[in-house]
């Protein structure tokens, strides 16, 4: 809730459609951006997280819309049993905390020091309403949502191995530098996102190395070999 308090008290202090001063904010910067990311950069504030800080929590109101500068986020939630399902992982440049409801279904916290961009959803929803092109990027992005979450439930049916492949494609597509992925997340992190354990995980990612389907020089860095392997394990 503290969280959420100082957000309100940062965007509140931003007038409404005042172009952001500062990095990332030149027209250069901004002319690649969708309708609605251009709309988020222009209504927006941005804010500072430290690794591991909570970006807002379950059950809390869902008035802003967020997207990632800088560092990585994860949204989750903690099941009755105390364990924890994380829903997905941000990079810099994706939009979370979307919500149909108007409370959040999930917790989300910065896995690496973040710098988030935060706008009133009111805002940009008021914006939509005069903006075809904003209401149909803000649709696709709702769309999207609902996609990644049917995904989810489908790769959580599938074997360890399947589940563990489909996560380094998904990575690797996400990822600058194609087939050499820098993780930012932790083995722990990877497990709750696949309903897996840590073990698990670990095995699976060494019998994608004996078989030279992956390399992993490093926990955090790996190199997908052969990647016909991964696509048909992922199905």
């Amino acid at each position: 809730m503290l969280t959420q308090t100082a957000v309100h008290s940062e965007v509140s202090r931003r007038p409404t459609l005042m172009p952001r001063r500062g990095p990332g904010s030149t027209p250069e910067a901004t002319s690649s951006l969708s309708p609605i990311e251009h709309a988020m950069h222009l209504m927006g504030a941005t804010m500072s997280y430290p690794r591991n800080s909570e970006i807002f929590g379950e059950d809390e109101a869902a008035d802003y819309i967020y997207r990632v500068v800088t560092g990585t986020v994860r949204t989750y939630k903690i099941l009755s049993d105390g364990r924890r399902q994380i829903g997905g992982f941000y990079l810099p440049g994706d939009i979370f905390g979307l919500e149909c409801a108007d409370e959040h279904s999930l917790s989300a916290e910065a896995i690496t020091d973040a710098r988030v961009l935060v706008v009133k959803k009111s805002a940009l929803t008021t914006l939509a309403g005069h903006d075809a092109a904003v209401a149909q990027h803000l649709f696709a992005l709702t769309g999207r949502e609902l996609r990644r979450v049917q995904d989810r439930i489908l790769l959580l049916i599938k074997s360890a191995q399947e589940r563990v492949a489909s996560f380094l494609l998904e990575m690797a597509e996400r990822s600058p530098s194609g087939n050499a992925i820098e993780l930012p997340m932790s083995r722990q992190d990877i497990a709750d996102y696949l309903g897996l354990t840590i073990e698990t995980v670990s095995r699976t990612l060494t019998s994608l190395e004996s078989c030279a389907a992956i390399e992993v020089p490093t926990s955090r860095r790996i190199v997908l070999r052969n990647r016909s392997a991964l696509n048909r394990l992922h199905g």
